[in-house]
């Protein structure tokens, strides 16, 4: 024990151990045994030398010597109660002990004054993180990752990072799938060995095929137990290996600083899965390496068209009297440029599902999504177009672009281009460079027909048809048009939507018409149930990290069979005040499953299902809940809901069958 005088930190009352009874107590971070024994108080190192089985949860028992002795709960080790000495027989030396002073009834344990923080390997790799623009981590802290755990909870005091605890990891995985979807940059999940690794393998899954960055941070057994199969022991390089583009473990020789380097440029360039593995023991070596940052790492990388391909396209739009725009996902960051575009050549613009939004359909050169979830305007400019111009699509056969149709596809990825047939003309380059290049040199046809009033008409009979449908009514619950009519009415021009899977998120691409500058999120490729409450809780996060989404709303919406996915997910919302609006479909039954059997003529098979009242379950989980039963009530509901700070619920009993 040094010279310098100790701090003495309260750990108790005299009242809280009776004698013969011992205690874990925790003074600042140091865990202890207090005991109370034969009139007497003394502390020790809680750990036993065996395996850190904790003595403070042993018991004090009498030996075959009759002398009383803390017996260790795990292995039966023996302390003397008073000194912390063994009574011989094995090569523990006794435990550390501390002075223990009580003061009006309240107990005081004397410790060493704490010394400044030695930084560790997950320090640097944790700061590394930081330093390449990782701001959001989704995690549990477990046993095999207390030091990584610890690092990020350094960089959380620091201001650097912001840290979200989740109840199931595998809402932790789509969490940082939807934040790299939304934003183009990582968050992290946090894991520890085993199974909580092992959660997280469908929302990572769901990252890879959708091309959103995450970091997969998983702990691990120490690495002298690692391979002979110790508790909780896989091998997760293998496990990891399919789903991710980079996964590495750290080692104590490892260069550390540059492994999470690598996991960081990995993930944002190859827009990613990358996967880290920390062994247990490895976390909190010393290390004085330095962290390692982007500085020099990466590069702005812009594919320009080559000309002779502009040129091309540009001849083909303008001998077209029927072209139309389909645009994807990865066309988002240049929706101004294909507005820009279609408006100059009075070219209507249909999206897939996943690009919902990226052209509102308020924009009089909208034509909705197409496809399965998409409108009847689509798919009637899709028919009769003479021309199609792909801009980042990668023509899913969910969304229907015609392969028998002349197109010119522009991606900035070469794997991409004629992907799944051959096309007219493959553009390799960035859309917005192609659209600039394009733009400038590109006139329409004079004789082409004036499409964008024939949008403005089969709008209107679209919208017509909407309202009929309303009049449907087999008395088993509302109507989806009618929520998703509201709902597009009430929410703000910048919401943010996170959808999940099946008749819910076919009645939202089909029925609800967006404005401004709305974002749809979903499962796209996967296409995982429960990925809704789990996306809008990482596009919060995004929300708070990042400048261009400060202040935009968050929505999610889900059937009932997919909120029971992570439903508890709605108590990590509450607890970190995650303002976010939960649209609940309510319909008993997994109905867009119930749908495909009848469609393939099978019986309706376990598709019924047994749930909690959902809106009485969110006020039980410290949200607001509301239940709406009938259509007058919708309005208010959803209104009230949004104007909630904090996440609200709002449960609608609906008809499976009106769709």
């Amino acid at each position: 024990m040094s010279d310098e005088p100790l701090d003495w930190i309260r750990v108790g009352h005299v009242e809280d151990l009776p004698e013969g009874r011992v205690k874990t107590v925790t003074a600042r971070t140091t865990s202890i045994c207090l005991v109370h024994f034969d009139g007497q108080w003394a502390a020790m190192n809680n750990h036993c030398p065996h395996q850190r089985g904790p003595l403070g949860e042993g018991s004090i028992e009498k030996g075959i010597d009759e002398k009383c002795w803390i017996r260790c709960p795990w292995h039966g080790w023996d302390f003397d109660p008073l000194t912390g000495k063994p009574p011989g027989g094995h090569e523990d030396t006794g435990q550390q002990t501390y002075p223990v002073d009580i003061r009006d009834g309240e107990i005081f344990v004397g410790i060493e004054p704490e010394p400044p923080h030695d930084p560790t390997v997950t320090d640097v790799m944790v700061e590394t993180l930081a330093n390449w623009g990782v701001q959001s981590v989704f995690g549990m802290v477990g046993h095999s990752n207390l030091g990584l755990s610890d690092a990020i909870r350094l960089s959380v005091a620091d201001g650097k990072m912001r840290y979200y605890g989740i109840r199931h990891e595998g809402a932790a995985a789509f969490a940082a799938s939807a934040y790299g979807k939304l934003t183009g940059t990582p968050a992290a999940c946090l894991t520890i060995a085993g199974p909580g690794a092992t959660n997280l393998l469908t929302g990572l899954w769901d990252a890879k095929v959708d091309r959103a960055p995450v970091l997969a941070l998983t702990g691990q057994v120490q690495t002298q137990v690692m391979g002979p199969g110790a508790f909780q022991d896989i091998d997760l390089l293998s496990a990891f290996d399919a789903v991710s583009a980079f996964s590495q473990p750290v080692l104590s020789s490892s260069n550390h600083a540059e492994l999470a380097t690598l996991a960081c440029k990995t993930a944002i360039v190859e827009q990613n899965v990358a996967h880290l593995i920390f062994p247990d023991d490895v976390q909190t070596i010393p290390s004085s390496q330095k962290s390692g940052s982007p500085t020099g790492r990466v590069t702005q990388a812009p594919v320009l068209p080559a000309p002779s391909e502009v040129e091309r396209a540009a001849e083909m739009i303008a001998n077209a009297k029927r072209p139309i725009i389909v645009v994807g996902h990865g066309a988002y960051p240049f929706r101004d440029d294909i507005a820009a575009l279609a408006e100059k050549l009075g070219m209507p613009v249909m999206t897939t599902f996943k690009a919902k939004g990226l052209l509102p359909d308020s924009h009089p050169n909208a034509g909705g999504v197409m496809g399965r979830s998409g409108t009847p305007i689509a798919s009637w400019f899709m028919n009769e177009a003479d021309l199609i111009l792909a801009l980042g699509t990668s023509f899913s056969n969910h969304t229907g672009i015609n392969p028998g149709k002349p197109t010119i596809q522009v991606d900035h990825e070469r794997m991409q281009l004629g992907k799944f047939h051959p096309v007219t003309l493959p553009v390799w380059g960035d859309v917005g460079a192609f659209c600039d290049a394009l733009g400038q040199g590109c006139t329409a046809n004079q004789e082409a027909d004036d499409q964008i009033s024939e949008l403005a008409e089969r709008w209107g009979f679209w919208r017509s048809e909407k309202q009929t449908r309303l009049q449907e009514n087999l008395a088993k619950g509302i109507h989806s048009f009618a929520i998703f009519e509201a709902l597009g009415r009430l929410v703000p021009d910048n919401t943010i939507f996170a959808v999940d899977v099946g008749n819910n998120t076919y009645s939202f691409g089909r029925y609800l018409e967006t404005k401004g500058s709305q974002r749809v999120l979903m499962s796209g490729y996967l296409g995982s149930i429960g990925f809704g409450l789990p996306a809008a809780m990482g596009a919060w996060a995004a929300t708070q990290d990042k400048e261009d989404l400060k202040g935009c709303k968050v929505v999610s919406i889900s059937g009932d069979g997919g909120f029971g996915q992570y439903p508890m997910e709605l108590t990590t919302a509450v607890k970190y005040g995650m303002d976010i609006t939960h649209i609940l479909l309510h319909n008993g039954e997994l109905g867009k499953i119930s749908k495909e059997q009848r469609s393939g003529e099978w019986p309706v098979w376990e598709t019924n299902l047994q749930n909690p009242g959902f809106a009485a379950f969110a006020r039980l989980c410290g949200a607001q809940g509301t239940k709406v039963t009938d259509p007058s009530e919708i309005e208010t509901a959803i209104r009230e809901a949004l104007e909630y700070k904090g996440p609200a619920l709002v449960e609608i009993m609906t008809d499976a069958d009106l769709v």
